[in-house]
């Protein structure tokens, strides 16, 4: 859909002192048809990026290129954004401020009237269409901002931390209704978090930066299996007080839940194995090592 290349964006907060660099040399390319999670700290560079996406501020150096030979307005025309803090008109009712975003679009008055009953009721906030902005919910203000980005049924969604700030039920109302522009409407997303588990949840591809830099990007599955430790799990009941100091050599951690656990390499798993049975110790399963994306990415940034 577009590709980073060799972006760097760098800031003179002083006239004495260097500039400060948000990006440094940021290259990434987001596959048509896809959620993408675009991970970071607060703080990594996300929201800059975005905005040299949108052509709201220009890089000091790189450019972002658009796959499929299209022009600038092309892409635009096809693009639907929610920024982290949007501003609203707060007299304006829900409806009156969807009307203005829908003929912004250039679209007519029938395509505004269906697209804004469609997306308001998927996303739960028609019944409130007709009150006006400054008696929303923060909640309820990102509805209407979602609705406003897909009005126009756009092929690329970027949003920029579209679930801070949102309660349980909404985070996981918001989750599906990115699931579902992508399966159903085939609607490619990008969206920033600072929440691993929320892009964990819902994107296939995930980018990770840290401080302006590029950490990662590809496959959520291939990032969790290519970080494994190797490490081979055993589970047992109770070890005797003096096994892990005799064992110290082989065992290289160990975890507690119900049972004990035991972490050895691959090439020492059949003597330990061996080693707890002559002892007359249970082994109750075993198992890989395996890490959640959130433990991943804190090793990627270590």
């Amino acid at each position: 859909m577009f590709i980073a290349n060799n972006i760097r964006k760098e800031f003179q907060e002083d006239f004495w002192k260097s500039p400060f660099v948000a990006l440094d040399d940021l290259s990434f390319k987001i596959e048509e048809g896809k959620i993408t999670g675009f991970l970071g700290a607060n703080g990594a560079g996300k929201t800059t990026f975005l905005k040299i996406l949108l052509n709201f501020i220009m890089p000091t150096k790189g450019e972002v290129s658009y796959i499929g030979n299209i022009t600038n307005r092309d892409f635009f025309k096809q693009l639907g954004y929610m920024p982290e803090r949007p501003y609203y008109y707060e007299h304006l009712t829900g409806r009156e401020f969807l009307v203005y975003v829908g003929k912004l679009q250039d679209l007519s008055e029938e395509q505004i009237d269906k697209a804004i009953e469609k997306w308001t009721k998927e996303l739960k906030v028609f019944f409130a269409l007709d009150r006006s902005l400054k008696s929303y919910s923060k909640g309820m203000l990102q509805r209407v901002g979602f609705a406003g980005a897909l009005l126009h049924n756009p092929s690329l969604v970027i949003l920029d931390e579209p679930l801070s700030g949102l309660d349980p039920i909404g985070r996981k109302e918001f989750k599906d209704i990115l699931l579902k522009i992508n399966r159903e409407y085939g609607c490619t997303v990008f969206f920033s978090s600072h929440i691993v588990s929320d892009v964990e949840e819902v994107s296939e591809n995930v980018v990770v930066i840290d401080k302006g830099k590029l950490v990662y990007q590809g496959k959520i599955d291939e990032l969790l299996e290519n970080s494994s430790t190797k490490l081979m799990r055993i589970e047992v009941e109770k070890l005797p007080e003096d096994f892990l100091s005799a064992h110290k050599d082989v065992i290289i951690k160990t975890s507690f839940a119900i049972n004990q656990y035991l972490y050895c390499h691959k090439k020492d798993q059949q003597s330990l194995m061996m080693t707890l049975l002559s002892n007359n110790i249970d082994i109750l399963s075993l198992g890989h090592e395996s890490y959640s994306l959130e433990e991943v990415v804190y090793k990627l940034n270590e």
